[in-house]
């Protein structure tokens, strides 16, 4: 029962995702705001319902927090550079042709919280969001780093903006590091007990092949990974360890560093953290030595798997290989 819960959830929030990203798109064409997107290949959450004490290690901390803003700022100019090709596909050019690039705007993709402006010279700027769209409905809303609810993920990348551009609309300096934690308002988490933390990695696996699978079904899978899901379907020793690993390599595929940080979680953490209380203390128990970096071993000790039959079998995610899974 659980288990189909893990997977509603993940069905709903990946819903929440793609209505949040087309209503965008069609309020911002141009001037466009950023969206924390919850991938299809996920859901979980942080921390019991309350923002987790800061780590004894501050300089770790830090380098969590860059890590996130390099990430936020990594999806975004992927949305922006795949905006542009759409608005020039949509006029019949190339993305390399300069010709019909009259909009400065067009050149530039600015980072999460910020907005391309032509400025009094005729420069493209980026300046930070203005006004972030009115947002009515409770799923829009989102919890932060420090426990507060706010009104979309929109507001949240806002504030970030100015405060580090110094404006005095920024809140305070503690919001220089502003981060979503999880999708929708901000409450108290009942505590996951040691039987249900038990039972966890089981129902983990599972529901990480059940989602492999269905990618597989939707052709949403690159050659490579497709070729380890008709394995694990025909080998039930590899069902488990293949999602595991398959999952592993996606979470890490931003930078291939062969390592997953704990903001790079955020795809399986923060859809599904207001309706799975374990998510959060499972993932936190994934970083065993606690460096904020969770490697392939420290994933299979996890989930309960064998260590043995874990290996690095991350697809080297190209151009040629995107199109390769397009024409599959």
């Amino acid at each position: 029962m659980k288990g189909r819960l893990l997977i509603l959830a993940l069905v709903v929030a990946v819903l929440c995702s793609v209505d949040a990203q087309q209503k965008h798109r069609r309020r911002h064409r141009r001037l466009r705001t950023t969206t924390t997107e919850a991938p299809a290949a996920a859901g979980a959450a942080v921390a019991a319902g309350r923002v987790p004490s800061p780590p004894e290690d501050a300089e770790a901390e830090h380098l969590e927090l860059g890590m996130a803003e390099r990430l936020d700022e990594a999806r975004f100019q992927e949305s922006e550079k795949a905006r542009v090709n759409e608005i020039m596909n949509e006029n019949g050019q190339s993305p390399d042709n300069d010709v019909f690039l009259d909009d400065p705007c067009l050149k530039v993709h600015c980072s999460a919280g910020r907005v391309c402006e032509i400025d009094e010279h005729g420069d493209a700027v980026c300046n930070c969001i203005k006004d972030c769209p009115y947002e009515t409905e409770s799923r829009r809303k989102v919890c932060t780093n420090h426990n507060e609810t706010w009104s979309s993920d929109c507001e949240v990348y806002r504030q970030r903006c100015l405060c580090l551009d110094g404006s005095e609309l920024c809140r305070g300096a503690k919001y220089h590091h502003l981060q979503i934690e999880y999708y929708g308002t901000c409450r108290e988490m009942p505590e996951c007990t040691e039987s249900e933390m038990s039972d966890f990695p089981r129902r983990m696996r599972d529901w990480l092949f059940n989602i492999m699978r269905d990618m597989a079904e939707r052709r949403e899978l690159t050659p490579h990974y497709l070729r380890m899901e008709r394995e694990a379907e025909n080998n039930l020793t590899r069902r488990w360890t293949n999602a595991a690993i398959w999952k592993w390599c996606d979470l890490d595929a931003h930078d291939n560093d062969r390592f997953v940080s704990r903001h790079e979680l955020f795809p399986i953490r923060a859809p599904l953290m207001s309706l799975e209380h374990c998510i959060a203390p499972f993932l936190d128990r994934c970083d065993a030595d606690d460096d904020h970096r969770i490697t392939l071993a420290e994933w299979g000790r996890c989930l309960q798997l064998d260590e043995s039959e874990l290996e690095d079998r991350c697809d080297e995610f190209t151009e040629d290989s995107e199109s390769a899974a397009n024409d599959a």
